[in-house]
Parts: C-alpha cells; structure tokens; sequence
C-alpha cells in the first residue's frame, strides 16, 4: 500500500524525467539476479499482492501507479522486468483509455493486460 501511495504522489507532483530510473529492472550481476522461472513465479505472487492492496485503498489507483509499485518491489528482490508505456491507436480511443502501462517479465505480463492494440511509445528496464 506504501509502494501505491508514493506512486500515485509522484505521479501527481514530480516529472517523469525525474522518476523514470526508478522504474524497471536494472541489470545486476548474475549472482545477485533470480533465475527466470523463479522470478515470473515470485513476479505474478506480488503482482496479484499490488493489485490486492489497490483494492484496499480508500482511492483509485491507476495502471501507472500499479505498474510504479510492482517495479519498485521487484527492482528490490533484483527479478528483471520491464515497465511498458504504451498508447491506443489515434481512431480507437475512449477518453478513459487512451494510456496505459504494464509490467513484464520475460516477454510476459504480470500486471495491466488489457485488450489492445497498444503503441509502445517507452520500455524501461532490462528484460
């Protein structure tokens, strides 16, 4: 719930330039880095954590800040994943769901699948 709250303040009050390295897995070195299989299993455990926490707050949290926080806590346990940032097509728009983020790992996401088309328009992190 921390990881939600701090997420929703920065998305609110500080520039993306200045929070964008906080956000996807770094490289570490192959001693420190959970094993593939390891890190999707432990990636989904704490995604479904993220999402349950989301629910439990007395505000609404947005894909970002789901995306944020799941990043930070995985960047923590050294799994390598990856935040995507991504847009729908000019004529497929809603005006709720123009944006979105989610979080991968290994090619496959763990938090914000939602129905495309998506434009990636950034990835941070290594896979």
């Amino acid at each position: 719930m921390a990881a939600l709250c701090r997420a929703k303040l920065q998305i609110a009050v500080v520039p993306l330039r200045y929070w964008r390295g906080s956000v996807g897995g770094r490289q570490s070195p192959p001693s420190d880095r959970v094993d593939a299989e390891n890190g999707l299993k432990s990636g989904r455990s704490i995604a479904q954590q993220v999402m349950w926490a989301a629910h439990k707050l007395p505000f609404q949290t947005t894909c970002l800040s789901h995306a944020m926080a799941l990043s930070w806590l995985l960047r923590r346990r050294s799994i390598r994943h990856v935040v995507v940032f991504a847009a729908r097509p000019a004529g497929q728009r809603a005006e709720t769901d123009a944006l979105h983020a989610w979080v991968e790992i290994g090619g496959k996401r763990i938090i914000g699948d939602l129905p495309g088309p998506w434009l990636e328009t950034l990835r941070l992190g290594s896979p």
